[in-house]
């Protein structure tokens, strides 16, 4: 098979397994469980750790060599030149608070590029998905980020200022933010979706790993967005994200650079 047959059948595996996965945390969802405080200082539950384990059950059998990026279990090599890249629960706080704004987020590397992102919403049973070079969908329909050009005119997506204050960007965020039409902090893996089906029109996360956006960069990219790190450079490595449609996020890359001076 060539490389493309390969990225296609671990792409539809992809779309099966994040609905079972999506599945066992929303049964855990309805339960009720017990939180413990990681390191650093971030929550998890059995439920991340159980679709986990269950996602990478699921590969390693299909898939055998494919490594694993978990936020979960860590890091296991890849003798395919395939890696998943995988947020068992994205907004764990939303969840251990019985708030459903949570999702399941799978990314798929080949040869150090991710080639398709999946993230499944179970309060809403919504799929969204891109494989890259075929377009990005919500279930079976094609989504589109906006055509908004301008901030004066935009909604903006923000997860809280608290990390842009880390950052040294707290006077960067307020620019952002009284320059915007609209502004709202829904956070976490919410802000890009609405970014890629255009209901959004600009994101920025200040602080995030590679497994909060491995899934996500393929599905903007798709829609017809532009998804960098804070360097411009369109990487899911740089701790951070930066997501809108090429005009807008031309501006905002713009504003950044006067505050990184």
């Amino acid at each position: 098979m060539t490389s493309d047959d390969e990225i296609d059948r671990r792409y539809q595996s992809a779309k099966s397994a994040i609905k079972r996965a999506g599945e066992l945390t929303w049964h855990y969802f309805t339960l009720g469980v017990a939180t413990e405080i990681k390191k650093d200082q971030s929550p998890v539950t059995v439920a991340d750790r159980e679709s986990e384990t269950l996602l990478r059950g699921i590969f390693s059998e299909e898939f055998p060599g494919d490594g694993f990026v978990g936020e979960e279990h860590g890091e296991e090599p890849s003798t395919t030149g395939f890696r998943w890249i995988i947020d068992p629960i994205d907004a764990t706080a939303n969840f251990v608070r019985h708030i459903p704004i949570y999702g399941n987020l799978i990314g798929l590397e080949y040869e150090g590029k991710i080639v398709a992102g999946l993230c499944y919403v179970p309060a809403m049973r919504e799929l969204y998905h891109a494989r890259k070079g075929y377009g990005a969908f919500k279930n079976d329909q094609a989504i589109h980020v906006s055509s908004v050009a301008a901030l004066a005119d935009a909604q903006f997506c923000y997860p809280e200022l608290r990390m842009f204050e880390r950052r040294g960007l707290g006077d960067f965020f307020l620019e952002v933010t009284r320059g915007a039409k609209r502004s709202r902090g829904f956070g976490d893996y919410w802000n890009f979706l609405l970014v890629a089906e255009g209901a959004a029109d600009l994101v920025i996360e200040p602080t995030a790993a590679v497994w909060d956006l491995a899934a996500l960069q393929p599905i903007v990219e798709e829609a017809g967005g532009v998804f960098t790190d804070f360097e411009g450079k369109a990487s899911v490595w740089g701790g951070g994200a930066i997501a809108a449609n090429p005009s807008l996020h031309r501006e905002i890359m713009q504003r950044l650079a006067k505050h990184q001076q």
